[in-house]
């Protein structure tokens, strides 16, 4: 049913191997799009899923990082380890600098691996569909939402079909406002016709390389909200010193202040998770965990 879209960095891989055992209790099914060269922490997320119960779809042609023009090194891993496994399949993103002809090549090439197409700006889906024939019904596709129309979508009507959206806006942290929303899929993915739907947790899909001092800390935190049709929405707790880049320790004590007097308001909505317990923890303990890399904010 859920498909969250990570990049493979260091922080997001061991996300998933944190969170293991509930992808797998919720049947929550990751695709792993490995950016950096070294996959020894890739290998051990997958191993920690299989191990788990779980699943994951690891894209063999990467469009972002160090496998941007060469995905053989994914394709040996998953050859060596996962050849026959159900659990681990192999994603192929679609691209507008693809053909269908392209497509059709990785899609046999990767026929052991059971095969996901993931359509990010592909522009030959009916050639795509009339090269698969009768293939096509036995076919997962998960289409990134910003990329496929409901035009481009019905030539897969046959399919298994999955949506995945961006709902962060990302932008400056001090710049957040202290709540907005951020996905209703999860509640209309049937009325859309999908057997499941995705996002880009609050990360989004936007990709950098680069990184460097927070002026603002963000902690983004999703909740539902059962009172607005049950969509989802996402708080933004920001640190109010925000002129320079020094002391990210305060203003992650003043970001989490602010998270901590809505959790006890006792309308906040947010449900009580062992990550709610960490931050909890964090906050009576007055620790400064560290901040994970990402672009300058």
């Amino acid at each position: 049913m859920y498909r969250p879209y990570f990049r493979g960095k260091q922080f997001e891989l061991i996300t998933i191997r944190e969170t293991a055992p509930l992808l797998a209790a919720k049947g929550f099914i990751p695709i792993i799009e490995p950016v950096r060269e070294a996959l020894g922490g890739l290998g051990k997320t997958l191993q920690a899923l299989v191990a788990a119960g779980s699943r994951a779809i690891v894209i063999v042609n990467p469009y972002h990082g160090d496998h941007q023009e060469d995905g053989g090194s994914i394709t040996k891993l998953l050859t060596d380890d996962y050849l026959g496994n159900d659990a681990i399949s192999a994603g192929i993103l679609l691209r507008r600098d693809m053909t269908a002809d392209n497509a059709m090549a990785c899609y046999k090439s990767h026929g052991d691996h059971h095969p996901v197409f993931i359509h990010a700006g592909f522009s030959e889906p009916k050639a795509l569909a009339t090269a698969l024939g009768d293939e096509l019904q036995r076919t997962a596709n998960v289409f990134i939402d910003t990329h496929a129309t409901l035009l481009y979508r019905k030539h897969f009507d046959s399919s298994e079909r999955f949506l995945v959206k961006d709902g962060f806006k990302r932008q400056k942290n001090a710049d957040y406002d202290p709540v907005e929303a951020f996905s209703d899929l999860h509640v209309i993915y049937k009325d859309l016709g999908m057997s499941g739907f995705g996002d880009f947790l609050t990360v989004g899909d936007a990709y950098s390389e680069g990184g460097g001092p927070a002026y603002a800390v963000a902690i983004h935190l999703t909740f539902i909200d059962p009172d607005r049709d049950d969509e989802m929405y996402i708080y933004h707790f920001v640190s109010d010193t925000n002129s320079t880049p020094t002391d990210p320790a305060g203003k992650f004590a003043q970001a989490l202040a602010k998270m901590m007097a809505k959790l006890d308001s006792g309308d906040s909505k947010i449900t009580e998770t062992t990550a709610i317990t960490e931050f909890r923890e964090l906050f009576e303990k007055q620790h400064f965990p560290g901040l994970g890399s990402g672009p300058i904010k």
